[in-house]
């Protein structure tokens, strides 16, 4: 299993909720400057429109980094324009524009050496009973996804799925539902970004869900995080979840899964370069409490299928 690891470089500037601000905006040579700090980070995932204001400098300071580029970030949610949403606005033009706006970054990113895309369509759902026509939204969503998606057969574009927020109920709001999208869609460069911590809001298994985007060969991209499974508060990975990590890592590595992992990390507390750093640390410690459990007693323990005896061998592992 090959892979390698970026950071958000959103994530290293301006930090905000509604009630406080945890991190001052900071330009992107001096984030990118902080990457570099970060030992074992490959690349990073930069997000369009934000970081891309001067196109041509943006480029530029990338590719002077030398750092890899895991995907750009399409967002389609935190303009004006977008509050009535992206795909599925009732705004004929409006949803024109989320196109141009997927396939600029799919532009971006050929130029850039990636050939991943990824948009989260949080603006995209409803709010209340009776607000939106269901079916007509969805149709909306596939027709814009399809033509963006045409723009170039060489980058791929890579759909994240979240319950709620922006909306109460976002219209790719689990895996069931960006698998039925791709399928809709019909191109092979359609597939779905799985955000482990957006599985847990859902109240998936990860690994099982990563399972199943993988075996129809629509597991594009990989961000980890993590949460108490009530909301998305983007949490160091295994910081809560610690079983849900290392399987997900077990079948990912059984699947001979190749790409990026990302972290969607949102540091509320201290330094955001030794917050990004413990993210890359714990990853590698995940995969040595994986290797050091062993594939094959994990696979003799699931052919088994006893819990108690599954149970008390993780914790004999992690106590010796």
């Amino acid at each position: 299993m090959t892979i390698k690891h970026a950071i958000m470089v959103g994530l290293l500037g301006r930090l905000a909720d509604r009630f406080h601000e945890y991190q001052p905006a900071l330009p992107l040579t001096e984030r990118l400057a902080m990457v570099k700090k970060i030992e074992g980070a490959d690349g990073v995932e930069p997000v369009y429109p934000q970081e891309f204001a001067r196109p041509a400098e943006t480029v530029r300071l990338l590719r002077e980094s030398g750092l890899g580029i895991s995907a750009v970030n399409v967002n389609l949610k935190g303009e004006h324009k977008w509050r009535h949403g992206s795909f599925t606005s009732p705004d004929p033009a409006i949803r024109a524009e989320a196109v141009t706006y997927v396939k600029t970054g799919m532009d971006l990113a050929a130029e850039l050496g990636a050939n991943l895309v990824t948009c989260c369509p949080l603006i995209d759902g409803h709010n209340y009973p009776f607000q939106v026509d269901y079916l007509e939204q969805w149709h909306w969503l596939v027709e814009g996804v399809r033509a963006a998606a045409k723009h170039r057969a060489d980058v791929r574009l890579s759909i994240e799925y979240k319950l709620n927020e922006a909306r109460n109920f976002v219209i790719v709001g689990d895996m069931g539902r960006a698998l039925h999208l791709c399928q809709q869609v019909g191109l092979p460069n359609v597939g779905i970004t799985m955000d482990t911590g957006h599985a847990l809001m859902a109240r998936e298994t990860p690994a099982a869900m990563a399972c199943l985007a993988a075996d129809a060969g629509r597991l594009f991209y990989v961000h980890f995080n993590d949460n108490n499974r009530d909301w998305d508060w983007d949490m160091i990975p295994a910081s809560v979840n610690l079983w849900d990590v290392v399987e997900t890592l077990f079948y990912l590595r059984r699947l001979g899964w190749e790409g990026w992992f990302s972290y969607d990390v949102y540091n509320r507390d201290g330094d955001p370069v030794a917050t990004q750093q413990a993210v890359l640390r714990v990853m590698r410690s995940a995969e040595r409490l994986l290797e050091k459990l062993g594939s094959e007693r994990l696979e003799a323990l699931i052919e088994v299928g006893d819990p108690a005896q599954t149970i008390e061998y993780l914790m004999s592992v992690v106590a010796s």
